[in-house]
């Protein structure tokens, strides 16, 4: 007797069919696991968009610096050379820019609208290399702009849609403090700091608002960060080389995604927590097989004792019982995988969550529950195999 791979197949479906029980029974383990492991991988998954979408609404990384006397309550400004020397000294950084908040412009008028922006900066053309906004129409400042003082401003899309309506705002002229300005471009708008209500953005050079105000004095540096695990190691670096240079001097900093970075930190451990979980919930499914198949194997003794009688061979054997276990897998793991699918879709479209389904985490799920299972029922499947004809026809 030679079984082929197809007829062990059907005797194994056959046998799974005529033992509900013991199916069952080894199924609800198996489904247990796999669900766990999915819905765990399905909560950092989401999570993790969560942090991707926060982190696409907020500018770039950005480490700001400024320069306080806490004893004295002097503030003093930064230089051009220390923007040049912390170019020069810092690894991992995109660029180290100065910027200016700028505190006397109120309002903004074109025509017979007025727009009140919730910020005004000045800034230099690198500016949206560090900030990371793309344009969205026109271009952003350039060296001609600052070397002549242009009165040119940029506006992001919120203001642009409140002045300007269904028109192109590019070239059309506004004024701000009764000044004429040509609108040069329209930057993306995006959050500065955390639950920030966006009302509208607004830039100038940073040379004109000099010209304008006689401050020559740069308030704050931005440096933009490439790699978020070096945050920390970034600052320390700027401050230990600010103040080499100027040893009595104190600077205060503030990282843009700070809370970003603890919620990275919190899903991390919340992560580990759950894959603890998970493989938990996997080994004591894998143990149920074990049990039902070991106990299956008792069970089933003269009925391998009869087919060992004709002809099958202890690979065969063995296979029959390796087989049954992987439809059982299989079977409880799509369901597993399916239903904790159905249950992310409902609860992420009741709390708006960003959610689509991950292929690889449905093949990692069901992947750990064919080997779980494989492995339990090894041993059962091997002691079944070395079963003798004889004695298990007489029931010894």
């Amino acid at each position: 007797m030679s079984l082929s791979i197809f007829n062990l197949l059907g005797l194994s479906c056959q046998s799974l069919i005529g033992n509900p029980l013991r199916s069952t029974l080894s199924a609800v383990g198996v489904f247990m696991g796999v669900a766990v492991v999915t819905a765990t991988m399905q909560v950092r998954n989401i999570s993790e968009a969560v942090i991707e979408q926060q982190m696409n609404e907020r500018e770039s990384p950005i480490l700001y610096l400024w320069i306080s006397d806490h004893q004295s309550g002097k503030v003093q400004s930064f230089t051009m050379d220390d923007v040049e020397f912390l170019n020069n000294n810092l690894q991992g950084i995109t660029k180290v820019i100065t910027l200016r908040f700028v505190w006397w412009i109120d309002s903004v008028q074109f025509h017979d609208r007025t727009g009140h922006p919730d910020m005004t900066i000045a800034v230099t053309p690198e500016y949206q290399q560090v900030s990371g906004r793309r344009i969205i129409k026109g271009r952003f400042f350039n060296s001609t702009d600052v070397e002549q003082y242009l009165s040119v401003a940029i506006v992001d899309d919120v203001l642009a849609n409140h002045l300007f309506d269904n028109m192109d705002p590019i070239n059309q002229r506004v004024y701000i403090e009764n000044r004429p300005y040509t609108i040069v471009g329209v930057i993306e708008s995006k959050d500065i700091f955390p639950s920030m209500q966006r009302q509208g953005l607004l830039m100038i050079p940073l040379s004109l608002d000099m010209a304008i105000t006689g401050n020559l004095q740069l308030d704050e540096l931005m440096i933009g960060i490439q790699d978020l695990d070096n945050v920390d190691q970034i600052k320390t670096q700027a401050i230990s080389i600010l103040q080499k240079r100027i040893p009595t001097q104190q600077y205060g900093d503030w990282v843009n995604i700070t809370d970003i970075l603890e919620q990275r930190e919190t899903l991390a451990s919340i992560s580990q927590a759950l894959l603890v979980v998970s493989i938990i919930a996997l080994l004591v499914g894998g143990v149920g097989i074990a049990n039902v198949t070991i106990a299956a194997v008792i069970q089933r003794t003269p009925e391998i004792g009869l087919k060992r009688a004709i002809g099958a061979t202890r690979f065969e054997i063995m296979l029959q019982f390796i087989l049954e276990v992987v439809i059982i897998s299989v079977g409880a793991g799509i369901l597993a995988i399916a239903t904790v699918h159905g249950v992310t879709i409902m609860v992420s479209q009741r709390f708006n969550l960003p959610y689509q389904f991950n292929y690889n985490t449905a093949k990692l799920s069901l992947t750990s529950a064919l080997m779980i299972g494989v492995m339990s029922a090894l041993f059962p499947a091997i002691r079944a195999s070395k079963i003798e004809p004889v004695q298990a026809l007489k029931g010894d």
